[in-house]
């Protein structure tokens, strides 16, 4: 260490602020518990006088005798001694002006001027105490615990500040340790950690560490010589490796790419599953040809424009995301913006996904453009491609039959229903319309008109409810997507409301799949049913949208709204939608609104979140 060190100065200084802490906290207190020596006894004495003032007021009430006057005397001048104590009245400010100076002054006056000479003309005299005696005694120790009180409060505020005093002094002396920790921490304690990092790194033959210390001290100057030594030795070491570490990558990624081709046939034929399937074998790719981000997109026959469906770098959630607990393709903002993309030195290059005779999608990969994209890579994503061609096609026919299955399931269905419960309906309703006409008087006149008002009611529920059932069936079976089904359906109850029924939908494709869809239908058939039926509304509005992860589907009219203002509880059509709101985890709620008319909202999360859509299952 030289004479001008700055590390050796910084704690000079810290230990000399600890130092000079210390003796301004001695001195200090010092000061202040000397400026209370004495209180204690004087706080005793002044007690003292107290009860010795009601004494000689005793005394003097005593049988006047020569024994009994001398007596007398001499307790009168040892309480005039006690007054006089020297560590009573060092206890009293010298100054005049004190205050408690003035009441000391005041008792004293007291006692020389009226209680002294009371008690000495009183005690020879009689064998009684005056009032004007006891008046004088009493206003005399008024005036001493006066003076108690006020000697203990001096007391208590300096003891108070001497305390504050010693607080202050351990915070100030904390302070500066502290402050002398995080200083070495930061200025020693890092410093010599990466200078240990570096030479342990340089041991391995690593010799990408840097200290990148700041400052004029010895260890910024040492790291600085650190830094300077690694890179000369990192310029030699490259030079003398670089052939051989050459061949090694190119076998390496060879032998890497191999087994990647290996596992993304198997993870993609096997798991459709986008985070757990296609993003974590697309980063593995990314990290071992030094690309990305890439992004898949599908071409779907219900859209103009092409769907992205992965990526596998972003930094806000993607829109079409419908599970919030995954983080696969998150990033952070600062690792975002170093990828390569358009405007920060990147080129993209486009690979269709395709099957002879059809294009199924687009992969988007982007690549620094300073290192380029080598033979051996584009060979890679090209065969990447047409494994990805092969998967979707495969899951696409798998879900086009699925959905086949399914239709002929519920055109089998209707058909049923049709020729079986609907034909019972019509003939219950029958049966029903001719008990009515029967001529039944008498005591049972009203009993089975109530019993044929319940049966008239059930069944046009049911029937209508069936009716409901077939029309969608049948509706789903004319339609390739949901939204040309809600299209449809929104005509249709147009022109039963004689005003236009207007449809918000906002889904991406493949959000749902055919059973979600099915049910959801169902459930946007029956709102328009009731709001078409009861509300005597002129406006309707459904909105299908996508708040991720959710899907929100409202019914809202202008109606009269709900007779009590909440949903009924016994309604069928309502019970019938909460039962297939439940089969989609989600709920229905049916409220009315605050301008007016009804809301009936679902909202669930879609239960598939596949590469392509394959559930077809029936509700």
């Amino acid at each position: 260490m030289t004479r001008n060190s700055p590390l050796v100065k910084r704690i000079a200084i810290v230990v000399g602020a600890v130092v000079l802490t210390a003796i301004v906290s001695m001195a200090t207190t010092l000061g202040v518990s000397r400026s209370i020596e004495g209180n204690a006894t004087a706080i005793n004495i002044a007690g003292s006088l107290r009860m010795g003032a009601y004494e000689l007021l005793a005394r003097s009430a005593a049988d006047p005798t020569e024994n009994h006057s001398t007596t007398f005397m001499a307790g009168l001048d040892a309480y005039q001694q006690r007054m006089a104590h020297p560590g009573f009245n060092q206890a009293i400010p010298r100054a005049k002006d004190h205050p408690l100076a003035k009441q000391h002054q005041i008792m004293e006056s007291l006692w020389h001027g009226e209680l002294r000479p009371a008690l000495i003309a009183n005690a020879p005299n009689s064998t009684r105490v005056t009032e004007d005696l006891i008046a004088v005694t009493e206003r005399y120790v008024t005036e001493v615990d006066k003076l108690v009180s006020m000697l203990e409060h001096r007391t208590e505020a300096r003891v108070d500040l001497l305390h504050l005093i010693q607080i202050i002094s351990l915070v100030l002396s904390i302070l500066i340790i502290f402050g002398l920790f995080l200083d070495i921490k930061k200025r020693v304690l890092r410093p010599l950690r990466k200078l240990m990092d570096i030479a342990v790194a340089v041991g391995e033959q690593d010799f990408s560490h840097k200290a990148n210390l700041k400052g004029s001290d010895e260890l910024s100057r040492l790291g600085t010589a650190f830094d300077q030594m690694t890179s000369e030795l990192a310029l030699s070491y490259n030079e003398l490796k670089e052939d051989a570490m050459a061949k090694t990558r190119e076998l390496e990624k060879s032998h890497a790419a191999l087994e990647l081709l290996h596992s993304s046939s198997r993870s993609l034929f096997a798991n459709h599953d986008l985070c757990n399937g296609a993003i974590p074998m697309l980063q593995d790719l990314e990290q071992l040809l030094g690309i990305g981000p890439i992004r898949l997109y599908l071409h779907d026959k219900n859209s103009s424009e092409p769907v992205q469906a992965i990526t596998t770098s972003t930094k806000d959630r993607p829109f079409y995301c419908k599970d919030h607990h995954c983080n696969a393709c998150l990033v952070t903002p600062e690792v975002f913006d170093e990828l390569p993309n358009e405007g920060n030195d990147g080129r993209r290059l486009l690979l269709p996904i395709r099957t002879p005779g059809q294009l199924l999608g687009t992969l988007e990969v982007w690549y620094p453009a300073s290192k380029g994209l080598s033979q051996t890579a584009r060979r890679l994503l090209e065969t990447l491609s047409d494994q990805l061609a092969t998967a979707i096609f495969l899951e696409r026919q798998v879900t086009e039959e699925q959905q086949i299955t399914l239709a002929e399931e519920r055109t089998v269905i209707a058909r049923e229903l049709h020729d079986s419960l609907a034909q019972s309906l019509s003939y219950l309703k029958m049966q029903v319309a001719r008990l009515r006409r029967l001529d039944i008087t008498g005591e049972h006149e009203k009993v089975h008109n109530d019993i044929l008002e319940e049966l008239s009611t059930g069944l046009n529920s049911a029937y209508r409810q069936l009716r409901e059932l077939l029309t969608t069936f049948r509706l789903k079976l004319d339609t390739p997507d949901l939204a040309t089904a809600l299209r449809q359906t929104a005509q249709e109850f147009s022109e039963r409301l004689g005003s236009e029924v207007k449809l918000d939908y906002r889904l991406p494709p493949q959000t749902l799949s055919p059973n979600e869809e099915i049910h959801t239908l169902q459930i946007v058939r029956e709102g328009l049913a009731n709001a078409v039926k009861h509300s005597e509304a002129s406006e309707i509005l459904v909105q299908v949208l996508f708040e991720s992860p959710r899907v929100s589907v409202r019914i809202l009219d202008n109606g009269k709204g709900l007779p009590d203002g909440d949903q009924p509880s016994q309604h069928y059509g309502l019970i019938i939608m909460q039962d297939r709101a439940r089969t989609l985890g989600g709920k229905v709620n049916v409220l009315n609104r605050d301008t007016g008319g009804v809301e009936v909202a679902l909202s669930f999360v879609p239960k598939s979140r596949h590469l392509i859509t394959s559930e077809a299952a029936g509700g």
